[in-house]
């Protein structure tokens, strides 16, 4: 049987190879990329160790700050599925993704990325921050939790404050409003950044615009436009600008 004990042996194992080559930089101002897309703008960005789906990131072991962006599908709005097929799915069935991103925050400090209205915030008895307010204390998430082999997760607490906040990536480059929740650890509130708190100018994509008109248009948004094969990773892509935001929160992250 494959154990989590085991999972991050490997990780560790390849991340002291990695090292021990010289393809990672000891440089302290590294981070880890979770959950991110194969090719995708993390692995452009320097003194970042990207994890995609083909290294499992539910197996990081360290030893950087993290830059988490867990699966969101069985989280979200729609977590049950299409609307013409409901219930395909279960809450929160993500093969243990976001739970392995809590813990990888706990261990290392950094942040975390969802949907605003994640039905994980709930389920982790997180504190959901307040639109267009900033920066909001949230208890441990990780306090009552044991991890994949049953040991309490609060153990290895790392004594850090957990802070959330609500902010709308369209201030950042994304086509579309995208109200984003973030989850941070291991970042004093005077190092967290001051962001555009404000609400984005609304955005209507001219065609639906002129083929549906103004009330369906509003409610369909920019990315529901977006076609072609590449659509979903359009839709789900991070704006460079607001990667270096998130970058920039876990190099603040306090190592000692």
């Amino acid at each position: 049987m494959i154990t989590k004990s085991w999972c991050i042996e490997m990780a560790q194992r390849e991340r002291d190879a990695t090292i021990g080559s010289g393809l990672l930089s000891r440089d302290p101002f590294c981070v880890a990329a979770l959950y991110v897309e194969d090719g995708g703008c993390y692995f452009a960005a320097g003194g970042v160790d990207p994890w995609d789906e083909r290294r499992d990131a539910r197996c990081y072991a360290g030893p950087y700050p993290v830059v988490a962006h867990p699966p969101c599908q069985r989280w979200g709005r729609f977590w049950h599925g299409s609307t013409r097929k409901p219930h395909q799915y279960r809450l929160g069935d993500d093969g243990g993704c976001f739970a392995a991103a809590l813990d990888a925050l706990e261990m290392w400090g950094g942040v975390l990325e969802h949907p605003c209205d994640s039905h994980a915030w709930k389920h982790f008895k997180i504190m959901p921050p307040k639109r267009h307010a900033g920066w909001r204390i949230t208890l441990n998430p990780m306090a009552d939790l044991v991890d994949g082999d049953g040991n309490p997760a609060g153990q290895r607490q790392r004594g850090g404050v957990w802070w959330t906040c609500y902010v709308e990536q369209g201030h950042y480059g994304h086509m579309s409003r995208k109200p984003t929740w973030l989850l941070t650890q291991g970042v004093a509130l005077a190092d967290l950044p001051e962001l555009n708190w404000s609400r984005c100018e609304q955005r209507l994509h001219p065609t639906a615009l002129g083929r549906y008109g103004y009330e369906k248009a509003r409610r369909i948004g920019m990315t529901a436009m977006v076609g072609g094969k590449d659509k979903t990773k359009i839709r789900n892509a991070t704006p460079v600008e607001f990667r270096d935001v998130l970058i920039g929160i876990a190099r603040t992250v306090n190592r000692k």
